[in-house]
C-alpha cells in the first residue's frame, strides 16, 4: 500500500496525519478536516512548528498545499452559504447587532442592579437579621469583615445572589437558590457553623423569599400576556413552593380570564350568523375546559381528590355560565319564535364538543341537558301549536277532495311525464288540509331527530298524538250534524267547511287512515333512525327498546281513527234509523203491525234495511276508488258501519219492551219479516265480505228474541217459519233488484219465486 503524502516515512510517528491530531481520509468531511481549526484555544505558529519538526521540505510542501486546498474549500463553502441563505443572513445579521446593542444596555442596567443590591445588602439586610440582638456576632461580622468565618462569608453572598435573582425575576434560579439555602440550613443545624441569631436569620429570610417569589408567581400566572405553556409552568414551580391549592386555583382562573377575552373579542367581530357564533363559542368554551384539565392533569396529577373536585366544579360553573350565555342571546329567543331547527343545530354543536370531554372523564351533558331541555321543549310545544292553528285555518276552506300533493310553483322546469307518474302512484292522495298538516309533521320531526340525546321521543310522540288528535276532532267536526246530535251545549267545535256529500265524509277517513297509519309512522321513523356522529356511546339495545314505543304510538294513532270512523258510522246509522224530526224509523211497530191487516205483505226486506243495503253498497264503491290497496280499511268501514245498526237494534231496550212484554204480541208475519230482514243483513254483508262476528253474533241474538217472543204467546215458531232456503232467495232476488240486475215485476210473475210459491 502507497504511503500517504502526510505521512512521514519509515513509520515516523509524528506524522500529520495522526489520527490524534488531524485525521487525512478521503472519507471525512470537510467540517470534520476542519475541527481541529475551530478550537477557541488553536496556535498556528505551536500547530506548524508540532508538525513540521521532524518533516522534510517535501512533506512541508504538500502541508503547506493542502491548507491552502482547505482554505479554498473552506471559502467556496462559505459563498455557498452566504448565498443559499442570503435573506436570512442579512436578516439574522441584523438582529444580532441589534440584540448586541440591548445586550449592552441590558449589562450596564444589571451592574446598576447589582451594586445598588449589593449596597442594600450591606446596609439593610444584614443589620436587620440582628436588630434587637445587641450581643450578638453580627456587629463583628460588619465590623471586622476581614475576619468572617466560610459560612458568614457564603450567608453575606447568598443573601445578596437571592435579593438579585427575585429582582431580576429568574424564577428558575431562585428556586435553586432557595433549595440550597435549605440545605446549607440543614447542614448548619447540624454544624452549628452560625450562632442562633444567624441560624434564625437565615431560616427567615428563606421563608420570606419564598413568599415573595410564590407572590411573583401567582402574579405572572394572573397576567392577561401569560401564555398557556407559562401558565402551566408557573403552576408547577408554585406547587414546588408549597403552595398547591393557590397554584390550582390560579391556574383555573387563568384560563377563565383568557376564555373571557376570547368571548369578549368573538362578541365584537361576530358577523350575526347565528350557526357560526354558537359553533365558534362552544368550542372556544370547551376547548378552554379541556386545556385547563390537561394541565391540571399534567401538574398535580389524580392522586388529590381536592384538585380533581375543584377541577369539576370549575367545570361545570364554567358550562352552566356559557348554557346561560347561549339561552339569553340566542335560544330563548329563537325558542318563543318556534325556530326549532335552529335550537336543535345549536344544541347539537354544544352537545357534540361537549361530548369530546368525556374521553378526559368531564361528562359536562347533564349540565347542558338542564339548560337545553326547556328551551327546545318551549320550541317544539310552539310547533306543535302553530300546527294546530294552522289545520284549523285550513280546514275552514278545505274542500275535503283528495289530490296528489301539489308540486312547487317555483319549479321553472318540469320532471319528465314517467317520474311525475311514479312520484304520483308513491304518493297518497289526501284533501288540502291534511296535505299541510303531514308536511308540517315531517318537518317537526326531521328538526327533532337530532335531539335524540334530550330524551325528546317521549315528548315528540306525545306531541304528534296530540296535534293528530286536534286535527281528527277537526275532521269529526265536519260531519254534518244530525237532528240528534246537533246543538248540543258545551262542543266548542272550530269553524269547519262541513263535507256534505258521502265522498267527501269518506275522504275525511282517508285523510285519517293515511295519515295514522302510513304518514305518521314514517316521521316517527325519521326519530328513531337519526344518529349523530359522535354518538358512539348510544347502543343497538336503545333502539330495540324504541320499537314497542312506536307500535303503542301506532296503536293510539288508531283509536283516533276509529273515533272518527265510530262518529262516521254513528252519523249514517242515526241517520237511518230517525227521521229529520227525531223519530225512529226502526221500532216495533214495523212488525207488530203485519198480524193485524187482512191482505198477506209482499215479501220483502224492510224500507230502512234496504237504505242501509243502498247506502253500504255507495259506500263500498267510494271506497274501492279511495282506498286503493287498501281493501282492509274499507271492509273494517263497512263492516263497523252495519254493526252499528244491528247493534242498535240489538241493545234497543225500548223495541224489546214492545215486542216482548207490549200489549200487542209479535205474531207470526212480524217474525217472518224480522227474520227475512237479519238474513238479508247477513247475506248481503257475507257477499260483499264484511260480515263480522260481532254482527253475525248480533243478529242470532235479534232473532233468538224474537222467536222467544213469539213462543211466549203459545205458537209454535217452526211452525210459522219457512225454511232457510226461502229466505236465502228472498234475500238474492232483492239484491239483485236493489242492484238494478233484476225488475221486481217480473219476479212476481215467476212461479218459481219464493214470493209465488209461499
Amino acid at each position: 500500500m502507497e504511503n500517504s503524502p502526510f505521512t512521514t516515512p519509515r513509520g515516523s510517528s509524528s506524522s500529520i496525519g495522526n489520527a490524534g491530531d488531524l485525521e487525512v481520509n478521503a472519507n471525512l468531511t470537510l467540517s470534520d478536516k476542519l475541527r481541529v481549526f475551530k478550537s477557541s484555544t488553536f496556535d498556528p505558529n505551536a500547530y506548524v512548528a508540532t508538525k513540521s519538526r521532524s518533516m522534510n521540505e517535501k512533506e512541508i510542501k504538500h502541508l503547506c498545499a493542502y491548507l491552502v486546498d482547505l482554505k479554498k474549500a473552506s471559502a467556496e463553502e462559505m459563498r455557498k452559504s452566504v448565498l443559499a441563505n442570503y435573506s436570512a443572513f442579512i436578516r439574522t445579521s441584523k438582529e444580532i447587532s441589534d440584540l448586541e446593542g440591548e445586550l449592552l444596555s441590558m449589562r450596564n442596567l444589571l451592574s446598576n442592579q447589582a451594586a445598588l443590591v449589593h449596597g442594600l445588602a450591606e446596609g439593610c439586610q444584614l443589620s436587620s437579621l440582628i436588630a434587637g440582638n445587641e450581643d450578638s456576632d453580627m456587629d463583628y461580622i460588619l465590623d471586622e469583615k476581614t475576619d468572617l468565618s466560610k459560612t458568614e462569608k457564603w450567608l453575606i453572598g447568598y443573601l445578596e445572589t437571592l435579593e438579585v435573582l427575585l429582582a431580576e425575576k429568574r424564577v428558575d434560579e431562585a428556586m435553586a437558590a432557595l433549595e440550597e439555602g435549605e440545605g446549607m440550613a440543614e447542614e448548619i443545624s447540624e454544624q452549628r457553623t452560625l450562632s442562633a441569631s444567624l441560624f434564625q436569620a437565615l431560616l427567615d429570610t428563606i421563608t420570606e423569599h419564598r413568599q415573595k417569589l410564590a407572590d411573583q408567581l401567582a402574579e405572572t400566572i394572573c397576567q392577561a400576556s401569560t401564555r398557556t405553556a407559562e401558565i402551566r409552568s408557573t403552576a408547577l414551580a408554585l406547587k414546588k413552593l408549597g403552595d398547591g391549592p393557590r397554584s390550582h386555583t390560579l391556574l383555573l382562573h387563568a384560563h377563565q380570564e383568557k376564555m373571557k377575552r376570547c368571548m369578549q373579542s368573538l362578541e365584537s367581530t361576530s358577523s350575526g350568523v347565528v350557526g357560526a357564533y354558537t359553533a365558534t363559542l362552544s368550542q372556544l368554551v370547551f376547548s378552554t375546559i379541556s386545556q385547563a384539565a390537561s394541565d391540571s392533569l399534567t401538574v398535580f396529577g389524580e392522586q388529590e381528590p381536592a384538585y380533581t373536585s375543584e377541577l369539576v366544579t370549575w367545570a361545570v360553573r364554567q358550562a352552566e355560565q356559557f348554557a346561560v350565555i347561549l339561552k339569553k342571546r340566542i335560544l330563548a329567543s329563537t325558542a318563543a319564535a318556534g325556530g326549532l331547527r335552529v335550537a336543535a343545530e345549536c344544541v347539537h354543536v354544544c352537545l357534540s364538543h361537549c361530548y369530546l370531554l368525556e374521553t378526559s372523564g368531564l361528562a359536562l351533558s347533564p349540565v347542558l341537558l338542564k339548560y337545553f331541555r326547556p328551551i327546545v321543549e318551549q320550541a317544539m310545544n310552539t310547533n306543535l301549536k302553530r300546527i294546530e292553528q294552522t289545520s284549523a285555518a285550513l280546514a275552514a276552506a278545505d274542500d275535503w277532495f283528495l289530490a296528489y300533493a301539489p308540486i312547487g310553483r317555483n319549479s321553472s322546469v318540469l320532471p319528465p311525464v314517467s317520474s311525475i307518474s311514479n312520484l304520483t302512484s308513491s304518493q297518497p292522495k289526501l284533501s288540502s288540509s291534511a296535505h299541510k298538516f303531514n308536511s308540517m309533521v315531517q318537518e317537526l320531526f326531521e328538526d327533532v331527530g337530532p335531539l335524540e340525546v334530550l330524551q325528546l321521543d317521549g315528548l315528540a310522540f306525545e306531541g304528534l298524538l296530540q296535534v293528530f288528535s286536534s286535527y281528527v276532532n277537526l275532521l269529526i267536526n265536519a260531519l254534518p250534524a244530525t237532528a240528534v246530535t246537533e246543538n248540543l251545549e258545551g262542543s266548542g267545535s272550530k269553524i269547519v267547511k262541513i263535507a256534505e256529500t258521502e265522498s267527501q265524509q269518506i275522504a275525511l277517513l282517508a285523510n285519517a287512515i293515511l295519515l295514522a297509519d302510513e304518514l305518521l309512522p314514517r316521521a316517527v321513523v325519521k326519530l328513531s333512525c337519526s344518529t349523530r356522529g359522535d354518538e358512539s356511546h348510544r347502543r343497538g339495545s336503545d333502539k330495540q327498546q324504541r320499537l314497542p314505543e312506536q307500535r303503542e304510538l301506532k296503536k293510539r294513532l288508531q283509536r283516533e281513527v276509529d273515533h272518527l270512523r265510530d262518529s262516521f258510522c254513528r252519523q249514517h246509522a242515526l241517520e237511518l234509523i230517525f227521521t229529520e224530526e227525531g223519530d225512529a224509523r226502526l221500532n216495533a211497530l214495523v212488525y207488530l203491525s203485519l198480524d193485524g191487516k187482512d191482505e198477506q205483505p209482499e215479501w220483502f226486506p224492510s224500507p230502512i234495511f234496504q237504505e242501509l243495503f243502498a247506502k253500504l253498497t255507495r259506500v263500498a264503491s267510494i271506497t274501492a276508488d279511495m282506498f286503493v290497496g287498501r281493501d282492509r280499511f274499507a271492509t273494517v268501514l263497512l263492516m263497523r258501519l252495519a254493526e252499528t245498526v244491528v247493534l242498535w237494534l240489538s241493545d234497543d231496550q225500548a223495541f224489546w219492551d214492545e215486542v216482548e212484554t207490549g200489549p200487542t204480541p209479535l205474531g207470526p208475519l212480524g217474525l217472518q219479516q224480522l227474520y227475512l230482514d237479519m238474513q238479508f243483513v247477513m247475506i248481503f254483508s257475507s257477499q260483499g265480505r264484511y260480515l263480522s262476528r260481532h254482527l253475525s253474533q248480533a243478529i242470532k241474538t235479534i232473532i233468538g228474541r224474537a222467536i222467544d217472543a213469539v213462543a211466549a204467546t203459545g205458537l209454535d215458531p217452526n211452525s210459522v217459519l219457512p225454511e232457510d232456503e226461502w229466505f236465502v232467495e228472498v234475500s238474492q232476488i232483492a239484491i239483485k233488484v236493489l242492484t238494478g240486475k233484476s225488475a221486481f215485476d217480473n219476479l212476481e210473475g215467476d212461479d218459481g219465486s219464493p214470493v209465488a210459491s209461499y
